[in-house]
């Protein structure tokens, strides 16, 4: 584990939290307003936010780890980026609110946000990661 997967990891957890934070903490607020029975008060939430941080620091880690594994010297890194955040949004998000919109009464819009906007996020993220790694050579292609 070398200074690019720290530094990468670590930028995938800024563009991921951030991207959450935009999207579930600004976008959807007023979509979450309408459904306050599946959250949390505001006031107890503050108090679990450690697990918030740390659950998105493992997930930029993980994000850059799996990354690394499957970096092509033939293939362009902004390719090799878009590719793994799509695949990654695939994975996560696009799976995940389907599932809890069977099992949640959200309306069908915010489930659309949420995907959305988290696969953006993971989008992003693959790119910039990708960007720090590059195609595994010391030059970037």
């Amino acid at each position: 584990m070398d200074k690019r997967f720290w530094i990468s990891g670590f930028a995938a957890f800024l563009v991921l939290f951030t991207g959450s934070y935009l999207v579930h903490g600004m976008w959807l607020t007023s979509d979450y307003m309408r459904r306050p029975q599946l959250f949390r008060p505001e006031s107890e939430a503050g108090s679990h936010f450690i697990f918030m941080v740390l659950a998105f620091l493992s997930m930029g880690f993980a994000f850059a780890w799996i990354y690394r594994q499957g970096i092509s010297t033939e293939r362009p890194w902004l390719m090799q980026g878009l590719r793994f955040g799509l695949a990654v949004a695939f994975l996560t998000p696009l799976p995940m609110y389907l599932i809890y919109y069977v099992v949640q009464p959200m309306e069908g819009a915010t489930t659309a946000k949420q995907i959305i906007g988290d696969s953006i996020s993971f989008i992003v993220a693959g790119i910039v990661v990708a960007f720090i790694n590059g195609t595994g050579r010391t030059e970037r292609a």
